[in-house]
């Protein structure tokens, strides 16, 4: 009770711009235009929202609005997850370069929630940040693509400048692309000629572009091989270290172990390396393990993991100078980066 006797409030849990959305009955991008004044919308839709927000208590989350204070000495970089070693490493090349350009970074993470990510490049694109930078896969959504387009292609006209790492099919911004389907492929070939016949692969949400692009690149190298890859030998988990434990877990589970099993980013294959481990699985005794990107740590694991090897943190420096410096012409520009395969001590040539 309070000291007038009355019932304290609630305390109400936090309300995103997709509940506001929802609850007006709108799209994720007329929300934002309302809330955030950027355009003009019709007034009905306009009373609507704001009636919505009101009857929700909206305020905009407090990361967003520490991103969202952002100046012209300002760039946004929106990533997946920041704890994750792949965007860290990203991350480092992007402020390296932003540094010696006299620029601050500030960093937000997703945690892989598309209504997240377009939340936060509203409030950039209100404050007409220099540069959002995006770094992660993008989704296989409609609904996603013709929000994200909302967005940013007003962002851009007004003079605001768009990069991405991995690939988004939908935006027509400059990207840095690693060659997934590519090192994938490769993968494969360096495991079937070290003997493997049969494989196993831990996926992540296929909704994920590089994911679908990893995969693809894997399995199509084996089937181009005449080596089938049956569906209980995939096992689709979180995009995680834990995803990986539960995946590996699983597959262990489903039961005859194939001889060498990729996980589509190390992350994922250092969690099915413990699980491995836990289970009283040998690698690379009785299941070879590969994984994807080559993060710091995983040459430092026992055994040291085989993988495909990213310069992660170039891409961030390139992907930070794709951003700064003024396009040639109208087309996006698209760099390349290639992938290495790395053969170490966690894949050996499967026991007769």
């Amino acid at each position: 009770m309070t000291a007038d006797g009355e019932r304290p409030q609630a305390i109400r849990s936090h309300v995103t711009l997709q509940d506001v959305a929802r609850q007006a009955g709108v799209s994720l991008a007329t929300a934002s235009r309302v809330l955030n004044g950027t355009a003009q919308v019709r007034p009905d839709l306009r009373e609507r929202v704001l009636a919505a927000a009101g009857e929700l208590a909206y305020t905009p989350n407090a990361h967003a609005q520490a991103l969202a204070s952002a100046s012209s000495k300002v760039i946004g970089v929106i990533c997946h997850d920041v704890s994750d070693p792949y965007f860290a490493s990203v991350a480092r090349g992007v402020m390296r370069a932003a540094s010696d350009r006299g620029l601050l970074v500030m960093l937000a993470s997703t945690f892989r929630d598309p209504a997240r990510e377009i939340e936060y490049i509203a409030m950039l694109r209100a404050q007409r940040a220099r540069a959002i930078l995006l770094i992660g896969s993008g989704f296989e959504d409609r609904d996603w693509e013709r929000s994200m387009g909302a967005e940013l292609e007003p962002y851009q006209r007004a003079g605001g400048r768009v990069a991405v790492v991995s690939r988004h099919r939908s935006l027509r911004v400059d990207t840095v692309l690693p060659q997934n389907r590519e090192g994938a492929a490769a993968l494969a070939r360096a495991l079937l000629d070290l003997g493997h016949r049969d494989f196993g692969v831990l996926t992540g949400p296929r909704a994920l572009t590089t994911v679908a692009d990893r995969f693809a690149g894997f399995a199509g190298t084996l089937g181009d091989a005449g080596v089938m890859l049956p569906d209980q030998r995939v096992v689709e988990a979180g995009f995680t270290r834990d995803g990986g434990y539960a995946a590996a877990v699983e597959l262990i589970r489903r039961g005859t172990l194939p001889t060498c099993v990729f996980a589509v980013t190390d992350v994922m294959a250092i969690g099915a390396l413990a699980a491995f481990r836990d289970n009283g699985v040998d690698v690379p005794g009785e299941v070879s393990l590969a994984g994807f990107d080559d993060i710091p740590i995983v040459r430092d694991l026992t055994p040291p993991l085989t993988t495909v090897a990213l310069p992660l943190d170039l891409m961030g420096e390139r992907v930070m100078e794709l951003a700064v410096r003024e396009p040639a012409g109208r087309r996006s520009r698209v760099e390349r980066i290639a992938g290495e395969v790395v053969l170490r001590e966690s894949t050996r040539a499967p026991q007769s």
